[in-house]
Formats: structure tokens, sequence, C-alpha cells
């Protein structure tokens, strides 16, 4: 199964990587807990990241856990956020929005997977459209250009 991940910010992003966990809202968090337990030896669930407002997916990352909702994390940006999954990174480079802008979700009122929301799902055939343009796709620049960035960051919030 696919889903889409709209992050508030890329510092979250940049933690997510390093840390390989992520967080959602409680209603995504229970969206993406109940589709990675219906896939548990079925099959794999996969999450393409993107930053609101960026006009670009930043990485794709396979969810490797189900929700603990006992744990959380002091990384996030907001602090707001309960539970915490593990994922394994895959692709992080930066694709356009405009490379994946006319695939059409007929799930969410064929609207561009580009105009999703946090945990949208995407169909599986469109999902593995996604996944194969994502990996097919000559990058230039990514979260990585700016990690050095993030890190400092990060210490001198510490």
């Amino acid at each position: 199964r696919f889903f889409v991940i709209k992050s508030f910010s890329e510092d979250d992003i940049h933690r997510s990587i390093k840390y390989s966990i992520w967080c959602s809202t409680e209603y995504g968090n229970k969206r993406l807990d109940a589709a990675y337990r219906e896939r548990e030896g079925k099959g794999q669930v996969f999450l393409y990241f993107s930053v609101n407002g960026s006009g670009h997916f930043c990485g794709v990352a396979q969810m490797t856990s189900p929700i603990d909702y006992s744990s959380s994390s002091e990384v996030w940006a907001q602090n707001k956020w309960k539970g915490q999954f593990t994922v394994k990174w895959i692709y992080v480079k930066d694709v356009p929005n405009s490379q994946l802008r006319h695939i059409k979700l007929e799930n969410n009122e064929n609207k561009p997977v580009t105009n999703s929301r946090d945990t949208q799902e995407v169909p599986y055939e469109k999902g593995k459209q996604v996944l194969r343009i994502i990996h097919q796709y000559r990058h230039t620049t990514s979260i990585f250009d700016d990690f050095y960035h993030y890190e400092k960051q990060q210490e001198d919030a510490q």
C-alpha cells in the first residue's frame, strides 16, 4: 500500500532520515497503523514524503513497524506528536511536482497525487506509477544538500 505524507517542515524530514522514525497526526497514525497491520506478512507500506508548499516530493520510506503509542520523541519541530513508528528510507531526492501531477487519484476526487493531504492513500496501480517515476527521476537536489544546516540547527536548539 502507498500513502502520501505531508510534513510541516524539512526539519522533521531531516530527523526522520537521521533517526529512522516518523510520527503523523493522531488520525494519520491510526490510518497508517491499520494499513501496516493489514499488510503485515503480506506486503509493504510505502510512504511518499513531501513538505507542505515545497513544490516537490523529497523521498520514499518504507514503514517497518506498527505505531508504538507508548513512545514519543523530542526530536520533532513541534512536540505535540504522540507515538511513533520506524521507517527505512529508500529514496532521498527532490522530484518536482511537475513530474507527478498527471497522476490523478480516483479515491480523492480525481485530484493529482501532488494535491494530496497527509496520509492520503494512493491506489495500488497509481502508487506503483509514482514509485517508478521517483526511482527513474535523475535528481539534482535532495535534503542531503542541506543536512549540515539541519544538524547545526538541531544542535543549537538543544
